[in-house]
């Protein structure tokens, strides 16, 4: 009953904060300057006589619902948007429902990978050096990592890229397939992995620093808990007693920090998508913040509002799966 109450009350929470948030973005997109309807259909002025565009012009505003009240506007975008209508792209001429899907699927795609290989490296690496604190290489780890972390993924993509692209050609710099490409659906999967080695990299090099320090750390504190004090005491086999009992006591600082890391990710796979040219939501967040194309912009950041509050729900299940000591109930 505790759990049910509180996953309510989050829920509850969260719809509040959406539509709050719902509003703040909807006034600061409209009062940005530029004019929508003006940069759809700004190239054919000079080609047009000036009663045919301004005929033409409120035409185009009364089809994107930009001559009607700022609320009366608001209250339209975002029953529309429950609904799964998106709004109209001023800038593909298509409704954004039908340009959404394949962005989302690559961003998706890149940050699910780079979750994989970040927590792959990342939590055996902390846990070999916590067990190994002090040591030649625990400190070789705790300098790479605190490297990794601290140079921005710019530059770190600049790096591969010359590297692993231009130096050694052994990658493509951008894109999701090499053009012109036929294949099978196995030739036409690897041609896509070799896209992605790039990006994923670059992305997983400041989350596997990251992630390994907090691991460490958690760790490191831990181990120095009476009762791994008392497993040890009683026989049990380091392995039980680092991966059974202190692992699991540790994943609770570190549930925390993974989950504001993987919102984060989603929001940071801008920048590296607009580096290797990665046709995905970033990439079109990018171009719609360009054009002016406000239905897809305002689309994109309510994504992330909606990524960033199912996170907060998502920890706190998170804490109770790792501990069954926390109770929802609060």
């Amino acid at each position: 009953m505790g759990k049910g109450r509180y996953l309510l009350k989050r829920i509850i929470y969260i719809i509040f904060v959406f539509f709050i948030i719902s509003i703040l973005m909807f006034i600061i997109y409209k009062s940005t300057p530029g004019d929508p309807v003006e940069m759809m259909i700004g190239g054919n002025r000079t080609n047009m006589r000036p009663e045919m565009y301004e005929q033409q012009y409120k035409q185009v505003e009364e089809m994107l619902g930009l001559n009607k009240p700022l609320p009366v506007q608001y209250f339209s975008w975002i029953g529309n948007m429950l609904t799964g209508n998106f709004g109209y792209s001023t800038q593909y001429r298509r409704q954004v429902i039908d340009i959404i899907g394949s962005p989302m699927r690559n961003t998706i795609l890149l940050n699910l990978c780079s979750m994989v290989v970040v927590f792959l490296i990342s939590v055996p690496l902390g846990i070999a050096t916590a067990v190994r604190k002090n040591s030649i290489f625990d400190k070789a780890v705790q300098v790479l990592t605190i490297v990794g972390y601290s140079i921005p993924s710019f530059i770190i993509a600049l790096l591969a890229i010359f590297l692993l692209a231009i130096k050694i050609p052994i990658f493509p710099i951008s894109g999701v397939q090499t053009a012109g490409f036929q294949g099978n659906s196995f030739e036409m999967f690897l041609d896509m992995a070799k896209h992605m080695v790039l990006p994923v990299l670059v992305m997983s090099v400041g989350g596997v620093g990251g992630i390994t320090r907090y691991v460490r750390a958690a760790m490191i504190d831990a181990l120095r808990m009476d009762y791994i004090k008392t497993a040890r005491s009683k026989g049990l086999r380091e392995r039980i007693v680092i991966y059974v009992h202190a692992f699991r006591n540790a994943l609770i600082p570190v549930v925390t920090v993974t989950t504001w890391w993987i919102i984060g990710l989603f929001g940071g796979s801008v920048v590296i998508e607009s580096i290797f040219l990665w046709p995905g939501l970033g990439q079109m967040l990018l171009d719609g913040l360009m054009q002016r194309d406000f239905s897809v912009v305002l689309t994109m950041q309510m994504f992330y509002v909606v990524l960033a509050l199912a996170g907060n729900v998502i920890m706190d299940i998170a804490y109770t799966l790792v501990d069954p000591r926390v109770r929802l109930e609060n």
